[in-house]
């Protein structure tokens, strides 16, 4: 297979999957399901959507900021304003194509800061490694406050509190046998899985060596509340989902990350994961898609607004450099 076909099944494949999931979920509801979808979205209160919104943007600049905590070890201050700028319009560009953003940043760091763009880059890997180890976190503590619903819900398939302590530690046993086999084994896909995972740790221990790893660790913990609670708040714009617990939504997260790490910023899918997942606390489906579009429309139009006004900005207020 040629690289320029690679390049475009790469940018076209996410795309036209999301737009598959999109007609999915449209021909799978009724024409009332539909205008039940619609009007718990025109109902939607303005005020819980905007402060969703707000912590979004909230989000991104403390990330900003963060990110200078990974550059001045290496010498490198860039201006804030620039940092928010880039950063969103890295969001932007990842909505039309995947995993785009990185590369990006890196570019536009060195094109209006002068950082070079492998240190750039750099930095980069180890912020989307620290966010790996929040979600996988977040997964922690969504298992652990929903233990109740996840073990009723391997009941009603015929798997009882025995049958899962048998899953959890054929799962422990695997996951053993599976890194003593990645070890040993100099494959191409073990020798990546290593450098993945020794990349991971290095993410993970080089916080503890720089001098505002403090600051660091409270932005990192700041971003990932936000995430969170910009996805909480959307819970009072769909009455049906008013009275959920914080647990479910933690559940529902997760759904949602993996949706967006699946598609063009979860389109198609969001809507979808999520609201399979609230259906398990009892949401019905219609509700539950209302509360799933009504989320990635908030965060998209965010994203393409601000993304598209920091496009525009980031060059005219770096004309000088």
């Amino acid at each position: 297979m040629g690289t320029s076909l690679k390049k475009v099944l790469k940018i076209s494949v996410p795309i036209l999957i999301g737009l598959g999931l999109v007609y999915y979920s449209y021909a799978s509801t009724t024409p009332e399901d539909r205008n039940i979808i619609l009007e718990s979205i025109k109902n939607a209160d303005p005020v819980w959507v905007l402060l969703s919104v707000f912590l979004g943007v909230l989000s991104h600049i403390s990330r900003a900021i963060r990110w200078n905590y990974l550059l001045s070890p290496m010498g490198y201050r860039p201006r804030l304003i620039n940092n928010v700028l880039i950063i969103l319009t890295a969001y932007f560009a990842n909505t039309l194509i995947l995993r785009s953003g990185e590369f990006l940043r890196a570019t536009a760091l060195n094109t209006y800061e002068h950082v070079p763009f492998e240190k750039g880059f750099g930095t980069i890997v180890t912020e989307r490694i620290i966010d790996v180890v929040m979600l996988l976190l977040i997964i922690t503590i969504a298992m652990l406050v929903q233990t109740d619903v996840i073990l009723g819900i391997l009941e009603e398939n015929g798997i009882g509190l025995v049958g899962s302590l048998v899953l959890l530690l054929a799962g422990v046993v695997g996951l053993f046998i599976s890194i003593r086999l990645i070890k040993k084994s100099t494959s191409k896909l073990a020798v990546k899985i290593k450098s993945f995972l020794s990349g991971l740790l290095d993410g993970v221990l080089s916080i503890f060596k720089m001098k505002q790893r403090g600051a660091f660790i409270f932005h990192t913990i700041f971003i990932w509340v936000c995430y969170i609670a910009m996805f909480w708040v959307i819970k009072f714009t769909v009455p049906e989902t008013t009275e959920l617990p914080l647990g479910a939504f933690l559940v529902a997260f997760v759904a949602g990350a993996f949706a967006m790490a699946t598609t063009n910023g979860g389109l198609g899918f969001f809507p979808i994961a999520v609201a399979a997942t609230l259906m398990v606390y009892g949401i019905d489906e219609n509700p539950g898609k209302a509360y799933g579009w009504i989320m990635w429309t908030a965060q998209t139009l965010m994203v393409v607004v601000f993304g598209t006004i920091s496009f525009i900005v980031l060059p005219l207020l770096n004309r000088n450099r």
